[in-house]
């Protein structure tokens, strides 16, 4: 196994744990406001910048191809975000699903067991697969014990209820590799698997 090929989950959360409110994604304003702001961007950024596969769920696939492609097409989207959006166009992108059965949106591909494809994964040459927001792969990832690097950028608000990161059962054990205060209140966690 090629040990410099990780895997990298990035997700934003709550301080009570959540990373969607009990509204579902409709009502998720909170999240939104703080990911697009130039610091979490400029700290996602060091993130996005090391991976060269992206490993999503149905619901975070279909959510980043309705609107990214409009994102990156948009004159007016500032450079970093233009910047993004061609990323996530042009990089190998990995959907976890069960019931999708077309990959519409460029590089995509659709796959149904997670273990056998992440091992796959682990085994090619490349840089890191980032599981980029994907609740549902975090906590199957959590599960296998197969997530190498964990970022997430923490909001100072409580939602009181939701679709939680972190599943019941777990056992993890992470060591901080590292914090980051942001200006506009966001902390940006960096924990490693022991």
């Amino acid at each position: 196994m090629n040990a410099s090929r990780r895997i990298v989950a990035w997700a934003g959360l709550s301080l009570d744990g959540y990373t969607s409110g009990p509204d579902g994604p409709a009502g998720d304003s909170w999240p939104h406001e703080q990911a697009v702001h130039p610091q979490t961007a400029e700290y996602f950024e060091g993130i996005w910048r090391g991976a060269d596969t992206i490993l999503l769920g149905r619901t975070n696939y279909e959510g980043f191809h309705s609107v990214w492609p409009g994102i990156t097409r948009d004159e007016k989207t500032d450079p970093r975000t233009r910047e993004l959006g061609r990323w996530l166009d042009t990089t190998e992108k990995v959907v976890v699903s069960r019931t999708l059965t077309e990959a519409r949106w460029e590089n995509s591909r659709i796959v149904r067991d997670l273990a056998s494809e992440v091992e796959e994964l682990r085994d090619q040459p490349g840089r890191d697969i980032l599981v980029a927001n994907s609740a549902s792969v975090i906590a199957e990832l959590l599960r296998l014990d197969l997530i190498d690097d964990l970022r997430l950028f923490v909001i100072p608000v409580l939602v009181g209820g939701g679709l939680r990161l972190f599943p019941d059962g777990v056992n993890a054990h992470f060591t901080t590799a590292g914090v980051t205060a942001l200006t506009n209140g966001v902390v940006g966690l960096h924990l490693t698997r022991r």
